[in-house]
């Protein structure tokens, strides 16, 4: 089967700093893949950089093909006519991207107008069913009401109806449950995976959550300083990781069962794009780094059992590891 979409050497820079370097990323149809990391590592800017959303100031370059249809430099008319339609993002920030001063019931009829050519009438009912379908109470009687009218966990639903009014072919969810409490997190997430089986529709689930990655996605890519260090599916990847940062992301979180055992954080922070380590990016952090690792950048090779990794020292199964460092075996036995 032929992917969605194929990204190849994705490369951005902001005033000459380039913050990505060089992302190859596949969607399958109906694939669910999870883009994680933290703050800064650039999961956003690949697919703001895809669809052409960056300022003026930032230069992209590589290759984007949805289907036939070639992305990458494409003009404005081309690119509007794919955002939206064929891929829909659902923004950070709901109360932010919807607009303060205009009816959400006219917010919708404005993306099935742009999208679908439907007006009066027939688009009031079809929004009514959008919001219906993300399970917003009485639509009826809020059709008329503004965002400031809603909560936060509403606002993100009426955020998913609007990019679902569309039928895109792939929906770009952008830490969609940022601000909102766990109750309304898992109903948010409920509702994705719900969405997405019904309409066949492939996603991409941007986050630092790695506990939603595993509910609502199939296959993970892990990015960290502009780069994709490791992918591959959910399970393997969640039991078996391999690249100290993976495996630092885990350690990180508390364990729900099990003795209490202190969390081990990673050390630092993501270094700044404009000052880059030499070499893998990650050795200043890692705990695994050796002399080689900062002379090379490492590249994303796939391995036998098909994950594909940036590593010149990948971790080994756990049972048999025995150069870990003292204050993380607690943790990984």
């Amino acid at each position: 089967m032929s992917n969605l979409i194929e990204i190849r050497d994705l490369r951005v820079a902001f005033d000459g700093v380039p913050v990505l370097h060089g992302v190859d990323l596949d969607v399958a149809p109906g694939e669910a893949l999870g883009l994680v990391g933290e703050s800064g590592c650039g999961k956003s800017v690949t697919w703001l950089a895809a669809l052409g959303l960056l300022p003026t100031k930032a230069t992209v370059s590589g290759s984007v093909r949805l289907g036939e249809t070639d992305l990458s430099g494409a003009p404005r008319s081309r690119l509007e006519s794919v955002r939206g339609g064929r891929i829909a993002m659902i923004f950070q920030d709901p109360s932010s991207a919807l607009n303060p001063v205009l009816k959400v019931g006219r917010q919708l009829c404005e993306a099935l107008r742009l999208h679908r050519g439907m007006t009066g009438k027939t688009a009031k009912v079809e929004a009514l069913r959008l919001m219906d379908l993300v399970g917003i109470p009485d639509a009826k009687g809020r059709f008329t009401l503004y965002p400031h009218e809603f909560s936060g966990g509403q606002c993100q639903r009426l955020m998913i109806a609007m990019a679902l009014a569309g039928e895109p072919d792939l929906l770009i969810a952008d830490e969609p449950t940022t601000a909102l409490d766990a109750t309304i997190q898992a109903q948010i997430l409920d509702l994705l995976t719900r969405l997405r089986a019904e309409m066949n529709m492939a996603m991409v689930f941007i986050s630092h959550d790695l506990g939603a990655v595993a509910q609502v996605c199939e296959r993970v890519c892990v990015m960290y300083a502009g780069r994709i260090v490791e992918q591959g599916q959910v399970g393997m990847l969640f039991d078996r990781p391999q690249h100290p940062y993976t495996r630092g992301l885990f350690d990180a979180l508390p364990r729900l069962f099990g003795a209490r055992t202190p969390l081990v954080p990673i050390p630092g922070t993501v270094p700044d794009p404009s000052n880059l380590p030499s070499g893998c990016t990650f050795a200043p952090r890692c705990f695994h780094a050796r002399a080689f690792c900062s002379e090379e950048v490492p590249s994303l090779l796939p391995q036998r059992d098909g994950r594909a990794l940036a590593c010149a020292y990948p971790l080994k199964p756990l049972a048999a590891e025995p150069d870990v460092p003292a204050q993380t075996e607690d943790v990984l036995q």
